[in-house]
């Protein structure tokens, strides 16, 4: 998606099938709304709305953990952190393809549109996004291919794949304080509510390690919401405020 006009601001969003389209979603048509967000966000703060470009995982019916294997942490995965699902072997994690999507969307991807639209966005003003899965792949991203984007909007990180020592490997390996803004965030329902322990270590770990509350890391806990896309979707323009705030 492509604002009128010119744009110097860039969203990349995983799950790129819960980000515009309801026809696609993967929850009661019920999709981010993420275009009318960035735009009434980026209204209230005199900017131009950012591009966004939505990545669809792998997912499908043939591939039917094609999505897991897109957004894992690859690396994590196949060195020290265990993967907390009883039908994970480690001859599974052979197949993790996190790092190969990841070189996809900043190799091919992005590159590929950008000159089709001919944007030119300084890398400054990229961001990435993502929820669940999609919020460790973004947070990973910044681990693995930091240089290509200056803001990690992380929501309802899925901590408990990975337990504590996820967490540690995440929060050690992120870039250091003073080139990113990081977001984080929970609800308090169904599987959010299972995040708890995990993202309260997570916030320790990030304010240990010199990042700073409201200035270049927010971490919030959204009471009464869940996991799904209308969750997100509500509370989207406040992770969008702290990205394009300056």
């Amino acid at each position: 998606w492509v604002p009128r006009g010119a744009t110097q601001h860039l969203l990349i969003a995983h799950d790129g099938q819960n980000v515009f389209d309801g026809k696609t979603s993967t929850h009661r048509r019920s999709t981010w709304e993420m275009a009318q967000s960035a735009i009434r966000v980026s209204e209230h703060l005199g900017l131009n709305p950012p591009a966004i470009i939505a990545i669809w995982h792998g997912g499908s019916k043939q591939d039917e953990h094609g999505r897991a294997k897109d957004l894992s942490p690859q690396r994590f995965f196949q060195e020290d952190v265990v993967v907390n699902l009883a039908n994970v072997v480690k001859a599974d994690l052979a197949h993790l393809r996190g790092d190969q999507y990841l070189n996809m969307i900043f190799d091919q991807i992005v590159p590929e549109i950008l000159s089709a639209y001919e944007l030119e966005i300084p890398l400054s003003n990229r961001a990435m996004i993502g929820s669940s899965m999609g919020a460790l792949s973004t947070l990973y991203a910044g681990i693995q291919r930091p240089e290509q984007m200056s803001a990690l909007l992380a929501l309802s990180p899925h901590w408990t794949i990975g337990g504590n020592r996820l967490v540690e490997r995440t929060v050690e390996e992120l870039p250091k304080p003073g080139t990113h803004k990081i977001w984080m965030s929970r609800g308090t329902k169904g599987l959010d509510r299972e995040y708890k322990p995990f993202q309260d270590l997570a916030d320790k770990l990030m304010l240990k390690n010199g990042y700073h509350l409201h200035r270049d890391f927010d971490s919030k806990v959204y009471e009464r919401t869940g996991h799904n896309e209308k969750a997100w979707a509500k509370y989207l323009p406040t992770a969008l405020k702290l990205w394009l705030s300056e």
